[in-house]
């Protein structure tokens, strides 16, 4: 037989698309020809094959050898198309029995050696394959993030070797079998923070609704501190949450088994581009505030970002999702994430500190805030101020609640709310804010006050509603109250005063 059709996956976004790896040998010159829009790492595969063939004592075919990645309008990128490149050109030659082809699909990157390294996106082949019924044969570091995969047959193959004493039925594979940690993730203890007892019920709130927070204060208040225990707030990831958290590590090769069901928190620097937070590069891959997905993103600095990098995520804050385009390739990502903002109030960071050392001029106080569009800071939902904690507050051991009883009532609270409305408050559209967030006389008066003292707009309006609805849930209350209102417009005017 001189041609062989193998199943392998080429990755697009979020989507695993299906490739036939076509291999034809013909009489002629020696050649290796590779066809159908291979990227360089692609290309490259000619040679990491070659060797890896040989070294595994098989015979590299002295032929025309053509290989074909179709269709051949899809971009192919990635070394994982090794394998069953290696795999095809042993069973065009003869050297491995072709029975069955057709159950299976390959991926894996082949060192010179012979043996599989492991590859980026194994968790969105492995759902791909599992729906058309096939077996997938991965690297055995691959096989483990495969296999949570429950439909699909996993093979591990370690080498070459291994996976043609397979296909040849001298040694079978054993599938692989993960079963995730059912051990809850250890998150930093709300408890641990001294003082700051609006911030912890600011964070409450963010997380009971699902709602965007900024906090702003000097140098060493507790804000990073703050922020790196409000995942212990959230509740517990949902199964559908948490495959599509891995599907999205798995893309940008950063998915480890030991981080199944904990939320995502993402903190890049401030230094970070564009292209870092929402996703590019020739072959779009996901950012940072698709890799929080399920999670928190957590900007410290705020301000210090770069201008452009801010606006960008002004879409995904709303839609949840992000779409990278590129001349010939789009992919879109899911970027449904809680955003959780840290600033200092001046260039200094001491402005409105009891020791009073801030010198910078009410100028310089304008500049540094106008970095921070009108347009973005619509979209945050609470704002707060995060004071210099005192020494007696220091001095004293853990206080207040632990991150388990406040995570008790953010649950109740999201129980509510999917019981009402199946979703959290911060994603509720103007008809769910209309049938669910409106208030009673006292509150909607309150509002209106507030409307008009502060020059909310149309957002601003709808979000202080949600937050108050977020408010409400807490307090088990059936109706929006003007208790309700109050506070959620004062962490609204923070937004309006800054």
């Amino acid at each position: 037989m001189s041609l062989a059709v193998l199943r392998s996956r080429a990755l697009t976004g979020m989507q695993a698309l299906e490739v036939a790896v076509e291999v034809h040998l013909a009489p002629g010159l020696p050649a290796f020809n590779l066809v159908g829009l291979p990227d360089t790492e692609v290309k490259e595969s000619r040679d990491r094959v070659r060797a890896a063939i040989q070294n595994c004592r098989f015979e590299f075919p002295a032929r025309k050898i053509t290989v074909n990645l179709a269709p051949a309008d899809l971009p192919k990128g990635a070394g994982h198309f090794d394998l069953p490149i290696a795999l095809g050109i042993l069973i065009a030659s003869g050297q491995v029995p072709a029975e069955h082809l057709n159950d299976y699909e390959f991926a894996g990157e082949l060192s010179l050696t012979g043996e599989l390294r492991p590859i980026r996106g194994a968790l969105a082949m492995s759902l791909a394959a599992g729906r058309f019924g096939r077996s997938l044969m991965l690297p055995p570091e691959s096989a483990a993030e495969a296999a949570l995969a429950r439909d699909t047959v996993v093979l591990p193959a370690s080498t070459l070797l291994s996976a043609c004493a397979h296909l040849s039925g001298a040694d079978h594979l054993a599938a692989a079998k993960t079963e995730p940690s059912t051990v809850a993730p250890g998150y930093p203890d709300l408890a641990e923070v001294r003082g700051q007892s609006q911030a912890k019920r600011a964070l409450e709130v963010a997380a009971a609704g699902g709602h965007s927070l900024l906090m702003s204060g000097p140098p060493g208040t507790g804000k990073s501190m703050l922020a790196s225990r409000f995942p212990g707030l959230l509740p517990p990831m949902e199964e559908q949450e948490a495959f599509e958290a891995a599907a999205v590590q798995s893309l940008a090769g950063s998915f480890r088994l030991e981080s199944w069901g904990r939320r995502p928190f993402r903190s890049p620097h401030h230094s970070a581009s564009a292209a870092a937070l929402v996703g590019g590069g020739s072959t779009p891959r996901p950012g940072e505030i698709s890799l929080a997905h399920g999670g928190v993103l957590f900007l410290d600095e705020l301000p210090e970002f770069d201008r452009r990098v801010l606006e960008a995520l002004r879409e995904p804050l709303e839609s949840g999702t992000i779409c990278v385009s590129r001349a010939a390739r789009r992919a879109d990502f899911p970027a449904r994430f809680q955003l959780v903002a840290a600033m200092n109030p001046c260039p200094c960071g001491y402005l409105g500190h009891p020791s009073d050392k801030c010198r910078c001029t009410p100028d310089q106080v304008g500049r540094y805030r106008s970095r921070l569009s009108g347009p973005l800071l619509d979209r945050v939902d609470l704002m707060i101020e995060v004071p210099a904690v005192s020494e007696a507050e220091l001095r004293q051991g853990k206080q207040g609640e632990s991150s388990a009883f406040v995570q008790s009532r953010v649950i109740a609270a999201r129980n509510v709310q999917q019981q009402r409305q199946q979703m959290s408050n911060a994603l509720l559209g103007p008809d769910g804010i209309d049938a669910h967030c409106r208030p009673d006389e006292k509150g909607a008066a309150l509002l209106a006050q507030a409307m008009d003292r502060l020059q909310l707009s149309a957002r601003a309006y709808h979000r202080i509603l949600k937050v108050a609805r977020t408010i409400a849930d807490l307090a088990a209350s059936e109706k929006v109250g003007a208790a309700h209102v109050a506070e959620a417009i004062q962490y609204r005017r923070g937004l309006h005063e800054a």
